[in-house]
């Protein structure tokens, strides 16, 4: 556990390095990117009694996995190095108390933290996790597809307007899940591997 979080954690500072190359000193909100996030998973789950909502679980992880990515970021603002930072995680769950919390309640929960302190907590994120029934390994496998797409898209022209994201009739998020079910995970280089399997089906369907 601790060696993804060490990979994750390098990858979204890698992530946010490409986006601004001074990322960590620019003082960006990240919680309020959380908080807004916590919204957008209501929105999914449903929270409307005057009205008939269905949950759309799918969606709600999705949301959680926008969370890490912004969470991570956050906690780069209160230690050193990466090292630090994944210790510190693993600190904060290693002493949960499983409270059975749904998914309103966890969402609601680490939304009025990120409020109250201006930060993100790793504890109240995990409750989450364990609320929309996603476990640490799903965790990590969502999270490098979506960070390994992303810089694929910057890659391939996203900026500029000429990436391609219908790939033969499909969203390169379709492509995405697809590969991943076909790569080994647990590989040291599934990041790598995932990004070249994305740059291959990419030239083959778009160009």
């Amino acid at each position: 556990m601790r060696q993804k979080l060490l990979t994750m954690l390098t990858m979204q500072d890698s992530m946010n390095t490409k986006v601004h190359p001074q990322w960590s000193e620019q003082n960006f909100e990240w919680y309020r990117a959380v908080w807004i996030e916590c919204a957008e998973l209501m929105d999914h789950q449903g929270y409307k009694w005057w009205k008939r909502q269905d949950p759309d679980l799918e969606q709600v992880q999705l949301e959680v996995i926008d969370i890490w990515h912004f969470g991570m970021s956050a906690l780069f603002a209160h230690y050193d190095n990466v090292t630090d930072i994944a210790d510190a995680i693993l600190s904060a769950w290693s002493t949960i108390e499983n409270q059975q919390l749904t998914v309103h309640q966890a969402t609601e929960e680490l939304a009025a933290w990120c409020l109250m302190h201006k930060s993100f907590s790793a504890s109240h994120f995990w409750q989450l996790l364990v609320a929309v029934e996603l476990d640490f390994e799903q965790l990590f496998v969502a999270y490098v597809g979506k960070n390994v797409l992303n810089f694929f898209r910057q890659d391939n022209g996203y900026k500029d307007g000429s990436y391609v994201k219908l790939w033969d009739g499909k969203e390169d998020n379709q492509h995405l899940v697809e590969l991943t079910t076909e790569l080994d995970t647990e590989a040291d280089s599934f990041r790598d591997d995932l990004y070249n399997a994305l740059s291959n089906r990419y030239q083959q369907l778009t160009g």
